[in-house]
């Protein structure tokens, strides 16, 4: 098997050659024969030792699952490195990956977390090279100041602050240079490899990756894409107080330069900085769960890349408020009104622990008979917390480590479940994930407010299409009273946690029972 495993890489080394010259679309020279042939050594190295290190220890013993793990992380670092050398697509790939906690093995997505901080950065000649290319003059020429050394840098851009000759001060994304050269050709060998590697180990599915990094990276590739996004995303939330988007400036803006207002403040995830800035972790969380229901149930125009850079908090000083700053709106995940609807109805049907129309609606999103695992991974609990309800009890330290050893149990499954869904699950599961990762951070994870909050949502939009389809006035009315009875019941439950935890409800209740051991 062993053999045949490197008989097939080297088949497909030939493969890849012969296709991607057959292909007018491409140019072969492009790719280099260092970047390919790294690429085919470290899937070859992979699968040689998930071949060779696993086959004479009996399947299920202790044994099996502490080599399993060491193949694992053996191979995550593998992973890790050829995105380090490999860069741009290949960062953006395991990026996406190291996003997904609860639905691949820990030792992958411990390890491939790191890319978020190993991103290239591109030379001082590349930077100018780009803003001369795009924008016709020279850097001095448009800015009285700018900072060579990147605030960040990420797998397809750089950030750099600078001033305008006006005095703004503003942020400068500057992609780099080689990125969309090499895109379309590494997403090509990704898909290459994946194929050759799905032959040696049939339960190996993962070809959604391949089709969502198609279908998202020229969009991500795009400023001005992203641009539009940003000033939609502040437009739609333009209410919410608390979100602040940088404004775009368009006269300096091109497709891979964006010049945006300066933004800065804290990591989402950085508990030690909101308490050193007086900022309350809880309202944070509150309301950061309230902005993303609002995009995923009611608007269904979805920020997916919500990891701590993206989302800075900041208390403004002239009013005490806590600000949530979103940043990078290169990925959005449209979501169409019917899936909309089933997933608003699944989340219903999940707080509510009412398992019929659990199956139904997990049926209805492509999970067949694999719901009870779907329900799982939607919400990141074990089957028994589902079944009781999931804001009935926090997540346990218990039950956060069964449903990661049951990730890895059942991967198989997941990955044949990840290909069944609706290709706009797969967005919303990695920025699921995404969010939770930071309740945990803030250890606000499964708060009651957050399932409140959803709840609101998924009423207000189930009710809003209600209503969009009824062509009575007397149904319309009766919708919106439904709607309005179980919005006020929410809030009605809200108020009795909020005494239930106050000071001066602890006072009532003290009284009340006061009163009770006196009338007996």
């Amino acid at each position: 098997m062993a053999r045949r495993a490197l008989k097939l890489a080297s088949l497909t080394a030939a493969a890849s050659g012969i296709y991607l010259y057959g292909n007018k679309f491409l140019d072969p020279s492009d790719f280099g024969v260092v970047r390919v042939g790294r690429t085919i050594a470290t899937t070859a190295l992979i699968t040689y030792d998930y071949l060779t290190s696993l086959r004479s220890v009996p399947y299920g013993s202790e044994e099996y699952d502490f080599l399993k793990s060491q193949v694992h992380l053996r191979s995550a670092e593998r992973l890790r490195k050829l995105c380090c050398v490999n860069r741009g697509t290949f960062i953006k790939v395991g990026q996406h990956l190291g996003a997904l906690d609860y639905l691949l093995p820990e030792e992958y997505t411990r390890t491939l977390k790191v890319l978020h901080n190993q991103a290239p950065q591109s030379t001082r000649q590349e930077i100018e090279q780009v803003i001369r290319e795009d924008l016709g003059k020279e850097i001095k020429e448009l800015f009285m100041s700018f900072e060579y050394t990147p605030l960040g840098a990420a797998s397809l851009a750089q950030v750099h602050k600078a001033v305008l000759q006006d005095g703004r001060t503003v942020a400068v994304k500057i992609q780099h240079p080689k990125v969309q050269a090499q895109s379309s050709k590494d997403i090509l060998l990704i898909e290459v490899l994946l194929l050759v590697v799905k032959q040696i180990f049939p339960d190996f599915e993962f070809m959604w990756l391949v089709e969502e990094a198609k279908k998202n990276l020229p969009l991500e590739l795009d400023f001005l894409h992203e641009g539009r996004n940003a000033e939609k995303v502040a437009r739609m939330f333009k209410n919410f107080d608390f979100l602040k988007v940088p404004r775009i400036y368009w006269e300096l803006s091109s497709s891979r330069v964006l010049l945006m207002e300066f933004m800065e403040g804290g990591q989402v995830n950085d508990r030690a900085y909101m308490e050193r800035n007086g900022i309350d972790v809880n309202e944070i969380s509150r309301n950061l769960g309230k902005l993303y229901s609002e995009m995923i149930f009611v608007n269904g125009f979805v920020h997916c890349d919500p990891h701590p850079g993206n989302v800075l908090v900041k208390k403004c000083p002239a009013s005490g408020k806590a600000h949530i700053i979103l940043l990078d709106h290169g990925l959005y995940q449209v979501l169409s009104e019917s899936f909309r609807m089933d997933y608003c109805r699944l989340w219903q049907a999940l707080i509510k622990a009412d398992m019929k129309r659990v199956q139904k609606y997990s049926r209805r999103l492509g999970a067949g008979d694999m719901y009870p695992l779907f329900a799982c991974v939607v919400t990141a609990r074990s089957w028994e917390a589902v079944n009781r309800g999931i804001d009935k009890s926090p997540v346990s330290t218990s039950e956060d480590m069964e449903i990661r050893s049951n990730t890895a149990a059942y991967l198989p499954q997941i990955t044949q479940l990840l290909n069944n869904v609706p290709r706009q699950m797969l967005l919303l599961l990695k920025t699921n994930d995404l969010l939770r990762g930071i309740e945990l951070a803030l250890n606000t994870r499964a708060s009651a407010s957050s399932f409140l909050n959803m709840s609101r949502c998924c009423i207000r939009a189930v009710s809003t299409y209600q209503r969009s389809k009824s062509h009575s006035l007397y149904r319309k009315a009766q919708i919106s009273l439904t709607e309005a009875l179980s919005l006020w019941q929410i809030s009605l439950y809200e108020l009795f946690l909020w005494l239930k935890g106050s000071q001066l409800g602890n006072w009532v209740i003290a009284l009340l029972r006061r009163r009770h051991h006196s009338m007996y």
